[in-house]
This record gives structure tokens, sequence and C-alpha cells, in this order.
């Protein structure tokens, strides 16, 4: 404590005081100033050759289990900002850096200093930002070892798949608060399990464990505790190796076709088709096919 007063004090930031102009600022501040700074909940990462293409969001929130609050929900904002303008991004993993758990849902500490107007502004927000997932051009992958409880299922529910480790813990338990999932979780979960059987999770707000996940469709794969990032990367790898434009397109067909009747969903798919017909990727799968080698793509 005596040595950070000693630097807030050479800073003129202890007690009002001004110190005097120091330039260049002394190389012991600037290393302070370094360690001091507190790490962001999210941390954007690229992977490096071979694995260029693949970005991690990683949620780093240890004392609060990645519980989210209007820090992690900011940083979740950036990052996802960061992504959507980064012309190199191919795959996306969404995990946590904090051991058995993925995401303990909403700050409630945060929440009970909230009024209806705060709270209202901050769900309308977190459900924003879960759509914003959703909505990228890009795949998403959750990765979940642990509880993933509440704004932690959320959030894996808007990405495109979903893996977890053999000791994995689920829950929407909102109704238990007397309120309702409100980012997503009404809508997301009986879209993917179903509509009844939601209604019974989110009803009951039961936890259900990795074997139930895999058997209602709520994950895709269901590997060793501790196993789940690198099942993750195996699949961000396998679609790294495809075409980025048909990735593209591919994701948004689903999308786009999956809320309407199939003649229009089939008007979706016919748009998305064209998009990838003149593309110099197209050509250089079949040239490759016929080659038999490995295809080289541009996203071109």
């Amino acid at each position: 404590m005596l040595v950070l007063r000693r630097i807030l004090a050479v800073s003129g930031h202890l007690g009002g005081c001004s110190a005097p102009a120091v330039s260049p600022p002394p190389a012991f501040f600037v290393r302070a100033l370094q360690i001091l700074a507190p790490p962001g909940p999210v941390r954007i990462q690229k992977l490096s050759a071979p694995d260029d293409g693949i970005v991690e969001l990683r949620l780093e929130r240890p004392a609060a289990k990645n519980a989210i609050g209007a820090g992690m929900l900011q940083g979740l904002r950036s990052a996802i900002e960061e992504v959507e303008t980064d012309a190199t991004a191919k795959v996306v993993l969404v995990a946590s850096s904090v051991p058995k758990v993925f995401c303990a849902g909403a700050d409630l500490k945060e929440r009970r200093l909230m009024g209806p107007a705060e709270i209202r502004d901050f769900v309308n927000s977190l459900r924003s930002t879960f759509s914003s997932i959703e909505a990228l051009s890009i795949p998403t992958i959750a990765v979940v070892e642990g509880a993933a409880f509440g704004g932690g299922l959320e959030l894996a529910l808007s990405c495109d798949l979903r893996i977890c480790g053999k000791d994995a813990k689920f829950s929407l338990p909102e109704t238990s608060l007397a309120i309702i999932p409100g980012a997503g979780g009404t809508q997301r979960l009986p879209r993917i399990v179903g509509r009844s059987r939601a209604k019974e999770l989110i009803f009951t707000g039961r936890r259900f464990d990795a074997a139930e996940a895999v058997s209602m469709g709520v994950v895709n794969y269901c590997v060793p505790a501790g196993e789940a990032y690198q099942k993750a990367l195996e699949l961000a790898r396998e679609i790294n190796q495809k075409g980025p434009l048909a990735i593209k397109m591919a994701k948004k067909a689903i999308n786009g076709g999956a809320e309407v009747d199939m003649t229009s969903a089939l008007a979706v798919e016919e748009e998305c088709y064209e998009q990838v017909l003149h593309t110099q990727d197209r050509l250089e799968g079949l040239a490759a096919f016929a080659e038999k080698r490995k295809p080289v793509y541009t996203g071109k």
C-alpha cells in the first residue's frame, strides 16, 4: 500500500495534489501502471498459424464465477464489435478461463443495486448482445466446462455450436427468482429442444447434466471433463479449412430460412447460393478436386 501511495503521489492522483510535470514519466511508474491495471473480464485472442482465422473470446472474471455484470457485458460487446470488423476472422470460440465454470449467469449482487428502469436497460442490452453473437456472419462455438446457468446458458444458446465437458451443468433458474429468462432463453431453447421440453426446463428451473444436454440437443458433443476446448478447436480447424464465403452463406441460409415457410426458405437458399456462384473460391475448389490436392481458399 505504501508503494502504491508513493506511485499515486508521483502521478499527482493522491489527495488532489498536483505533482510537477515529469517528461518523460519515470520508467518505474509506467511498469507499475501495467502491473496495477486490472485485467478485463473478456479477453479476445487471435490464434496464430496454422490456426489463423480462429478467434477466442475468453470470459475471465474468476471472483464472480464469470457472472455477467456491467463490465462483463461491455467486454462482450466490445469483443463482438472487434470480431465483426475483422475480415480475417473465420471461427469464434467462446470459452472460460475460470476452472469448472463457464458462466454463472447474471451478477445478482449488482442487480440488487439497480432500480426497475436500470434492470430493464441492462437486460435489453444483454439480449441485444447475445443477438449480436447469433447474428455474426461466421460460426461460433461455445466451450462449456462446469456451470452454465441463467445468462450463461443463454450465452451458449446464442452460439451456433456447443461443446461441453462431462461435468458440465446447465439450467435456466430464473422462475425461482420470480422472473423469466430475459436474454433469449425463452426463444432459443424451444427452437433447439422443442416447445414442451423447453417449458419443462424453464417452468421448473431445474438443473440438467451433460448427458441430458446431449440427448436433448442442447449441446453437439459431450467429451471427458477438461477436453471440451480441444474438441471445439478440432471442429474450428475443420471449419477453417472450408471456403469462408461458403460458410458464411450456409449460416445465412440456415438462419434466414428457419423462421419462414419452405417456399420462402428455398428463396433464401437460392439467394445465398448466388453469392458463391461467381467466386474465385468456387473455381479453386473445382480445380483442387480435379487435381487431387488441398484447396487454397482466399475468401474471394
